[in-house]
């Protein structure tokens, strides 16, 4: 491992592109610190100290954006605009016969598929950055009964022009880190748009480190024990993320000059957890939507049972029934979306007629219908316990903080985040991807890869 290290930087090259990829995350790191123009920066380091600021949908999409949020930086949304919107085209293919034409046309087809997924993530920021406006401005000023937070975060002089300045600043924010992506993608090592997310949830580390050693009611066991845990989480987020069923495939003899050749056995690899962290994603999107109308609903002295409500949506529900309600629902939607994105990922009947199409068949299964079932019955087996294990997964964080009385908007709350669920998945499958694009390049100038026994795999 280390001599393979060692040899990334004897090649000009690669040394290069791993040099301009640290230089490019690096001016992530320092955007997420340059706030909006009109936001006073000493009110933004109180609320840094401020644990409460950090609770609920708030944290949870600041540790994606790598603290940019709460910083109310130029990165404020950080890189999942560009994501949401890349989701939603996909979803959309599905039904608009007229883009998937456009996506089998080849490298000037993925363009132009390309430039709808910004011109959706433009629009996508200039509604979510209205959800950024307000916080600031709630917390500036108040709202109805609600005095404010942090008083004169907004700066007095451009109270009138600041709903412009921070709708431009954030989207073209944004749109600055979609550049560098696509920078680290073309001249680096490549996979950049990902190297971002990671990069702001990796850059969170240390605050989440440094704030749970300042925590006095945090003490060595429990520190040994969220190590011992996180080894684990890792462990088998790694056997999730690389477990495949190999389905063996068998081509007809093929004619090579004046002779009749038995093709080489080849076999289709069906990953266990093919759709990835989307479920995940697609869940507490559908959670928090819901989640996020009612808070606001219940600041309004309409219906006491407002209150009631939430509190289903309240993972750590101090009534158990509240809170298995909440964890029953996120499990059967990540189930759902789990095989929903596989069937978008997966087209039985293409690939079944594709393999009749080149002479191939799976052994003891006949051409055509047939095979197009035993492939539906294969996905739905491998999909069931990797969807099963991806819930868990995603449920860790809660069980973990409550198991350990942890905080929520603590450091070691902040840490359990960080190692489960979404952030985790992300983590482990772009340091495996990482690794494979380095390793691929040692190995085409004839250096080992990290492993001498195997290759790395990838996410794809």
């Amino acid at each position: 491992m280390l001599t393979s290290i060692a040899n990334i930087f004897k090649i000009p090259e690669l040394r290069n592109k791993v040099f301009f990829t640290l230089g490019m995350l690096l001016l992530f790191r320092l955007g997420t610190h340059i706030t909006i123009p009109g936001i006073d920066p000493k009110v933004v380091s109180a609320i840094a100290l401020d644990a409460n600021a950090s609770e609920g949908l708030v944290g949870m999409f600041d540790m994606f954006a790598g603290g940019a949020l709460l910083n109310f930086s130029i990165f404020a949304l950080g890189i999942m605009p560009y994501i949401s919107s890349s989701i939603i085209m996909q979803l959309v293919m599905v039904l608009v016969p007229s883009l998937q034409k456009l996506q089998k046309e080849g490298e000037e087809g993925r363009k132009k598929i390309g430039q709808y997924t910004k011109y959706g993530t433009i629009l996508l920021c200039g509604v979510q950055s209205l959800a950024v406006i307000r916080l600031a401005q709630r917390w500036s000023y108040g709202a109805d009964n609600t005095p404010a937070l942090h008083p004169g975060l907004i700066h007095s002089s451009v109270e009138s022009w600041f709903f412009f300045i921070a709708l431009l600043s954030i989207t073209t924010g944004t749109v600055l880190l979609i550049w560098l992506g696509e920078q680290i993608t073309e001249r680096g090592i490549g996979n950049g748009i990902s190297l971002l997310i990671f990069a702001g949830i990796v850059g969170r580390l240390p605050v989440s480190i440094a704030q749970l050693f300042r925590e006095n009611f945090v003490d060595g066991l429990n520190i040994i024990i969220l190590l011992l845990l996180f080894i684990l989480l890792i462990s088998l987020t790694v056997l999730l993320t690389q477990g495949v069923r190999k389905v063996p495939l068998q081509y007809g003899k093929q004619m090579v000059g004046r002779r009749m050749v038995q093709a080489k056995s080849q076999s289709i690899p069906f990953k266990v957890n093919g759709a990835s962290v989307m479920p995940i994603i697609f869940a507490s999107s559908l959670l928090l939507f819901p989640q996020t109308i009612i808070q606001q609903i219940a600041e309004l002295p309409n219906w006491a049972g407002w209150v009631v409500l939430l509190d289903y949506l309240n993972p750590f529900s101090q009534i158990w029934y509240h809170a298995a309600f909440y964890f029953f629902v996120y499990i059967a939607l990540i189930v759902f979306f789990a095989y929903f994105y596989t069937a978008i990922q997966f087209n039985p009947t293409e690939l079944a007629e594709n393999l009749r199409k080149y002479n191939g068949f799976i052994p003891g299964i006949r051409p055509g219908s047939h095979t197009k079932e035993y492939i539906e019955k294969v996905l739905n087996r491998i999909t069931l316990p990797g969807a099963v294990f991806l819930a868990g997964l995603a449920l860790a964080p809660y069980i973990i903080i409550r198991f350990l009385d942890l905080g929520t908007n603590s450091g070691g709350g902040s840490l359990v985040y960080t190692f489960g669920g979404t952030s985790l998945l992300i983590m482990v499958g772009v340091a495996l991807e990482t690794l494979k694009q380095l390793e691929s390049q040692l190995l085409m100038r004839n250096y080992d890869g990290f492993l001498k026994k195997s290759k790395i795999k990838g996410r794809s």
